[in-house]
């Protein structure tokens, strides 16, 4: 009778200081969007790396977009779970750092390779690309240059997302914005006719691309490298505009709200690590901002010239209104 009840009183023992442990192991929750998050995206090798080196739990919590990502915090406010917002880009940090939601990160990041430079005391940027209309070269031999020969081009068909929603939806207002300006609203009834769809997201809308729905997609110049890696075909390529392309780079920040502030930053110290940014050219099909080598398909993509891109504060004051033309030029106002 004795006996077991000392090897009871053993095993309680040696196992408390486990579970304590356990329960102290801290969790990093991230907002993001669902692509970054995916199996194929680039979560899953961040998160594997990133454990490694900080005795917590990293948890990647999917939005159908960033945009929904920002919102979601918006919605929370300070009583989110959430530590870190992950993929923002240029087109949100200023309506993000108008919210007051988030926190200096303290990281260096002159170090960082970033067309047009960065400075930021709140967001950090983990990669970057330009927006670009993708074409089958197969089907569409002699693609537009410019917006004026999309506008005249005769029967060409194109799906593009909705700018409410998704980001290259709101970087191609923000394009066609920093491109022509007061002219704007007339570039985008020139387009209108050749809209095929606006889709909520990027997935829906290159999916239905790949379906032959449309001559074009809005997408990225880098995308083309995708197929060429991953599937080993060349069919598919960016069209050069004319007029240069915009910029978008994505950004992650800490709340302001989170408990775990000292990890969020060594998170975001990791995420523009040569080790975490080597995932980033062939799971997130990005440029890195960190030295370091890219799949061989990244070789004779379009070089943007110039490359577009609006402050950040104007970009907040008038995107609305941006979108607003360009909603009622799309509905034939």
């Amino acid at each position: 009778m004795f006996r077991p009840l000392v090897l009871a009183a053993l095993l309680a023992f040696a196992v408390a200081p486990v579970a304590a442990s356990a329960a102290d192991k801290p969790t990093l929750t991230v907002y993001t969007y669902d692509a970054f998050a995916a199996d194929w995206g680039p979560g899953p090798g961040l998160k594997q790396g990133f454990e490694k080196t900080c005795a917590c739990t990293l948890d990647f919590v999917a939005a159908d977009s960033s945009i929904g990502a920002l919102r979601r915090v918006q919605l929370e406010g300070r009583t989110t779970r959430a530590d870190i917002v992950l993929g923002l880009d240029t087109a949100l940090a200023g309506t993000a750092e108008a919210t007051g939601l988030f926190a200096p990160h303290g990281i260096d990041t002159t170090a960082l390779k970033v067309p047009n430079g960065w400075s930021s005391p709140d967001f950090v940027p983990f990669d970057y690309g330009y927006f670009a209309f993708v074409y089958d070269k197969t089907k569409l031999a002699d693609p537009p240059h410019s917006f004026k020969d999309l506008a005249g081009a005769d029967g060409l068909t194109i799906v593009i997302e909705d700018p409410r929603s998704a980001t290259p939806g709101l970087g191609l207002v923000l394009w066609i914005e920093a491109a022509y300006g007061d002219k704007a609203p007339s570039v985008w009834s020139g387009l209108a006719p050749h809209v095929v769809t606006v889709t909520p997201d990027w997935s829906s809308a290159y999916d239905l691309f790949l379906k032959g729905e449309a001559d074009m997609v809005l997408s990225y110049t880098t995308s083309p490298a995708y197929h060429l890696v991953e599937e080993q075909n060349d069919r598919y390529a960016a069209a050069a505009f004319d007029e240069g392309h915009y910029l978008q780079v994505e950004i992650a920040g800490i709340l302001q709200s989170s408990p775990h502030k000292d990890l969020a930053g060594k998170f975001l110290a990791y995420l523009v690590s040569p080790e975490a940014q080597a995932l980033i050219p062939h799971t997130n099909w990005m440029y890195p901002v960190a030295d370091g080598p890219v799949p061989d398909g990244f070789a004779g993509l379009v070089a943007p010239d110039p490359v577009l891109l609006l402050p950040d504060a104007e970009v907040a004051a008038h995107s609305g209104d941006w979108i607003a033309e360009a909603l009622d030029a799309l509905a034939g106002k």
